[in-house]
């Protein structure tokens, strides 16, 4: 029996240090023998928002020991590693530049391969930790710091069909609940507010609905928010806000969607129509249920990853690794840290004043 491959993945984009080791079975289906990931909430809870030089710093006081217990937690011997992958953008550059270091490094020192991931990837790719998904497929990745629709034709082949021309939809989740008082990370704790209030009560704009195919704006809806915060008395009337945002941010995903799903189908001649949904905003359930509808209307089967596999891990970056590895794509060990680095590399910049659409 021939030996399974096994990756060390590596995550330092933003405000998590990550570390996971996968395999395959004999079906070659990924196994994923640890996943460890480290948040910094405590460390930006009082600044209300993700500070780069504190997160670098609990980043570099942290990898070694993330990085061994990840091992640890395999069960493997180091010396049985076969690549390491690290993420290399996009994400705040001295984040990223630490796990990059410390997984070349590590390569170095082992003498084994290194793959530099990019984390959008990794999203992209971590439905495939639990589900024998093949290619081509849709992609709507929403998280933190991102909202695309992605052609998803093969590794590495990507046409973006619709983006964010402002705020990232995690981004506007999290600066909502910042404006109603919700301590951060305060994203996830809109959905638990929504619960209790009237998502009817107040009627929130929804910037180009009719128009730019299924890119997304969220900037307007976030200055409509801060106008209605200034006037909310009651802890009810917080609660009614939190409902009729996510609402809206639920009506604007239905209706370009649906959009999205015919500028797939322009793109891919394909039997069976897959419809994946990652990142971090991927975890919202009332999100998920809409999604999951207009599939059933639009014949597209909806594939999610499990809810640890949403926000950022190290198992989708060594998801990539493996991947790649199996390809013998490697890269050199002075691959720079990108801050910016889109899946889709011709695809128009679409933010900022002037953006036409």
């Amino acid at each position: 029996m021939s030996k399974k491959p096994l990756i060390l993945g590596i995550e330092s984009s933003c405000d998590e240090t990550a570390a996971s080791i996968i395999s395959e079975n004999d079906l070659g289906n990924p196994v994923v023998l640890s996943n460890i990931v480290s948040s910094q909430v405590d460390v930006h809870k009082e600044f209300g928002g993700v500070v780069p030089e504190l997160a670098a710093r609990s980043h570099m006081e942290k990898i070694d020991w993330i990085v061994k217990k990840a091992i640890d937690d395999s069960g493997i011997n180091i010396k049985e590693l076969d690549a390491v992958a690290s993420t290399a953008g996009p994400g705040l550059i001295v984040c990223l530049s630490v796990g990059l270091s410390f997984g070349k490094a590590f390569a170095a020192s082992l003498n084994k391969p290194f793959i530099a991931v990019n984390h959008l990837e990794g999203h992209a790719l971590s439905p495939k930790l639990n589900s024998e998904l093949s290619y081509p497929y849709l992609l709507l990745l929403i998280s933190g710091g991102h909202s695309q629709y992605l052609c998803v034709k093969n590794l590495g082949e990507y046409k973006r069909l619709g983006t964010t021309i402002d705020d990232a939809i995690g981004e506007a989740f999290d600066k909502t609940a910042k404006l109603l008082d919700i301590e951060f990370p305060g994203g996830p704790q809109i959905e638990i507010l929504a619960k209790k209030g009237n998502p009817s009560k107040y009627d929130l704009p929804k910037p180009i609905f009719n128009k730019g195919g299924c890119n997304l704006s969220f900037a307007g809806l976030k200055t409509a928010v801060l106008k209605i915060v200034k006037k909310i008395k009651t802890d009810q009337e917080k609660f009614d806000l939190a409902a009729s945002f996510q609402k809206t941010i639920i009506e604007i995903l239905n209706k370009k969607t649906k959009i999205a799903f015919k500028e797939f189908e322009k793109h891919v001649n394909t039997k069976e129509k897959k419809f994946v949904v990652a990142g971090g905003v991927a975890a919202n359930k009332e999100i998920r249920k809409m999604l999951v509808k207009v599939c059933e209307e639009e014949n597209y089967k909806p594939i999610f990853p499990p809810i640890e596999f949403c926000g950022d891990n190290a198992a989708m970056i060594a998801m990539v690794g493996l991947e790649r590895y199996k390809l013998k794509k490697f890269n050199k060990l002075d691959y720079p840290a990108k801050p910016r680095w889109p899946l889709d590399e011709d695809a128009v910049f679409l933010k900022g004043a002037g953006v036409k659409l």
